[in-house]
This record gives structure tokens, C-alpha cells and sequence, in this order.
């Protein structure tokens, strides 16, 4: 009799490890944003941090790439402006210095509702210095940048920017204002390595938008999947709208 009890644990037990291996993973949903703030500034040139935190509250995203946050500079009077919109949205910050600028910094950052596992800050060359700000989480990396205006230094990123990716043994997501439109050669060469996940909709000027500077990317074979891609009806709080793609990641 203890014998059989034991025995019908015991398989019990197989039934449950194969049931466990067989069971297909479950794709993880993420909400991406990507936003060019133009430090905080709206359309009509004010500075207000609860405009441009309201933006991404509304949207509820997992992680935000920002583009072009003053860090305690005199125009901004001397406040982190990252700080500024975690505070208000709940969110992790981790700011990208580009460039010493008006007695503080000037770059790029990311929000995330994660704890970021680790950072890093990769220099990108620029008439004016740019930078790639790469945060590490769980299940994926995500990087954010703003190129150059000229396309011979976004085109000398490309490299760089794929260097670091390939690094990664976990799906790595890019996310900017890239400065180029879809039809040019920047986007050609991006689209080598990067899976484009954006829609390539206009999102410059943000009171009505004629360009696509703003994207979305994933990097090589990894098994993301855009579910859908959008351009938010957002023409005031900054010279940019925001873009979101929702993905998922297996």
C-alpha cells in the first residue's frame, strides 16, 4: 500500500514537470513611448512640468525614451527636469548627459515604472555631441537616443549604436528622435539591423505634424512583435507629438 502511494506521487510529480515543459511561453505585452520634450517647453514656449507629465500619465505607458531634458540649467531654472516628471508620474528616472550646456547638462533620459537592473551612457558623435543611453531591465534593454541634424554623424552612429546592441542577450529596443526621414539613408542603413516597430507617421511639428523624425526599433532576430502603432493627438505640450507601439516580447 506504501508502496503504491508512493508510486502515484511520483508520477503525479512527472505529470506536473511535463505539463510545465510543454506549456508554451506567454508573450509579455509592453507599451513603449518615445517623446522629444523640447525641455519641458510646449508650442507656445512655457515651461510646465505637469503638462508634459500629464502626457505620459494619461497614456500609462511601461517605459518612456525622452529626448532633450535640461538637467539644472539656468533656462530650466537650475531644475532636473527628469526628476521633475518622476515625481509626477510615478516613474524610474535615468538621465543621459549629451552635453554641458547654460550651467547644467542637456540630454536624453528614460522613465520606467521597473527598477532598471543597470545603466550606461555611450558618447555618439555630432556637431553638437550626442549620446546613447542604454537601461537594462528584466526582459529587455531599453536604449534611447537623438542624433545629429547632418547625416554624416547619424550615419557614423549606426555602428556604435549597433555594437552595443549586439552585447545584449535579451531583446534590445531603440527609441529616438532620429533626425532623418523614413526615405533616407540613415533609415536605410538602421533598417540592416533594426526592425522598424513604429508606423512612420508624421509626429513633427506637433501642431500639424508633416514629418516622421520620431521612431520605435527593435534590434536583430529577437521575437518582438508590434501589436499596434500610434502617433497621440498631443499639439501642445511640446514641438513633437509622442509616439507608442505596443509590443510583444517572447
Amino acid at each position: 500500500m506504501k508502496q503504491s502511494i508512493l508510486l502515484a506521487i511520483f508520477l503525479w510529480g512527472v505529470a506536473l514537470t511535463a505539463l510545465g515543459q510543454d506549456a508554451p511561453e506567454r508573450p509579455q505585452q509592453v507599451q513603449v513611448m518615445s517623446y522629444n520634450v523640447r525641455h519641458c517647453s510646449g508650442m507656445d514656449w512655457v515651461l510646465d512640468y505637469d503638462r508634459t507629465a500629464e502626457v505620459i500619465i494619461q497614456q500609462q505607458p511601461d517605459i518612456v525614451a525622452l529626448q532633450e531634458l535640461d538637467s539644472m540649467t539656468s533656462r530650466s531654472e537650475q531644475r532636473y527636469q527628469l526628476g521633475e516628471l518622476a515625481l509626477r508620474t510615478q516613474y524610474h528616472p535615468v538621465f543621459g548627459s549629451a552635453i554641458d550646456f547654460d550651467g547644467g547638462k542637456y540630454g536624453v533620459g528614460v522613465l520606467s515604472r521597473e527598477v532598471p537592473l543597470s545603466t550606461k551612457r555611450i558618447p555618439l558623435p555630432g556637431e553638437e555631441p550626442r549620446v546613447l543611453l542604454v537601461v537594462e531591465l528584466q526582459d529587455f534593454v531599453m536604449a534611447c537616443t537623438h542624433l545629429d541634424l547632418e547625416e554624416e554623424p547619424r550615419l557614423a552612429s549606426v555602428p556604435l549604436i549597433v555594437e552595443e546592441a549586439q552585447r545584449w542577450q535579451k531583446p534590445f529596443l531603440l527609441a529616438g528622435d532620429w533626425n532623418a526621414p523614413p526615405d533616407s539613408e540613415l533609415l536605410r542603413e538602421m533598417s540592416k539591423h533594426f526592425t522598424i516597430l513604429s508606423n512612420n507617421e508624421a509626429s513633427y511639428p506637433a501642431d500639424t505634424p508633416t514629418e516622421c523624425l520620431d521612431y520605435i526599433a527593435s534590434f536583430g532576430n529577437w521575437p518582438v512583435e508590434a501589436i499596434a502603432s500610434h502617433v497621440l493627438d498631443e499639439p501642445a505640450a511640446s514641438d513633437h507629438r509622442p509616439i507608442v507601439v505596443w509590443l510583444k516580447l517572447r
